[in-house]
């Protein structure tokens, strides 16, 4: 049986599940694309291939070997694009859930099958049908849940709001110890700059009580100012709106103390050093080009 374990973003990880840029694809038609910034590559001409892709995943897992994490990858599927992991399912505590994920991605899903007959059935959930929700939006932080969410009665017309109303109500459920809360998000189906894919595309908490965040990734002014709130001005890095583009909220933490970043993203790795972290720096902008960086693509098992 696989054990689970994930109580927050941060404590030390042991084991976790990293996307595969192999049998990737060719680039997808602009009609097929599930967010405005992997459109407007297309359009560029410079939308990534899987060569680039594969080696900057390659990066990540040379990072996971060097501090002895397990790593399971999704078994491949032609032509598929299996990059973001974090989409399809999320732990929290010893659960795994998985998510109802936009349903032409329902193959995705499939690819992790051998890891979730592994866990013990009664820990493996299934949400009602009604409940949308992808990893990226969901954050274990100790005694909370952080959940990014849109209730715009547009919803279903945005193909950018990926978590409704009704899953943060399940998870609540689920969860009845936790305190749940969530957060709406700025959604644009045309504009990568105004919108907030996922709650990590605007905010990240670290290690050392820190936390990244760009406070036009959320609608609503006090539901930011809860979060500077909660970690302290002093403890939070802003981004700016082309950070945000860039994905500077999307790294991902190791430990308490150590944090794998994008090795271009100088502003923010040098104030990581300065707070005493440890940073791993991979190449990963081209994966950055589908609005997903370090946190998309990698999926917490175990965290001691």
């Amino acid at each position: 049986m696989l054990e689970l374990n994930v109580k927050n973003e941060t404590s030390r990880l042991r084991a976790v599940v990293l996307g595969t840029a192999e049998s990737n694809g060719p680039t997808p038609k602009i009609e097929d694309c599930y967010d405005p910034k992997s459109i407007e590559h297309i359009i560029a001409g410079t939308y990534p291939n899987e060569e680039d892709m594969v080696m900057e995943l390659n990066a990540v897992a040379a990072v996971f070997k060097k501090y002895n994490i397990e790593v399971y990858r999704p078994e491949v599927i032609k032509d598929c694009n299996q990059i973001f992991s974090r989409d399809i399912a999320f732990v929290i505590e010893d659960k795994i859930i998985e998510a109802n994920i936009l349903p032409h991605r329902e193959e995705e899903v499939a690819a992790i099958d051998y890891i979730w007959n592994q866990v013990s059935e009664e820990n493996r959930i299934i949400l009602p049908e009604a409940c949308h929700v992808e990893g990226g939006d969901v954050m274990p932080w100790n005694d909370y849940i952080f959940i990014g969410t849109y209730s715009g009665e547009d919803y279903s017309e945005l193909i950018t709001a990926r978590t409704n109303v009704a899953a943060v109500t399940a998870i609540q459920e689920l969860f009845p110890d936790k305190t749940v809360k969530s957060f709406e998000l700025r959604k644009s189906n045309s504009n990568p700059k105004e919108n907030a894919l996922h709650l990590d595309c605007c905010f990240n908490p670290l290690g050392k009580g820190k936390a990244i965040i760009h406070k036009n990734g959320f609608l609503l002014e006090s539901e930011y100012e809860w979060l500077v709130n909660f970690f302290g001005k002093e403890n939070v890095f802003e981004i700016t709106k082309e950070e945000m583009y860039e994905m500077y909220s999307n790294v991902f933490s190791i430990s308490e103390d150590v944090i794998i970043s994008e090795r271009n993203f100088t502003r923010l790795n040098t104030w990581l050093r300065e707070q005493g972290f440890v940073v791993e720096e991979v190449p990963y902008a081209e994966i950055g080009k589908q609005e997903g960086l370090l946190r998309c693509t990698t999926m917490p098992l175990y965290r001691d």
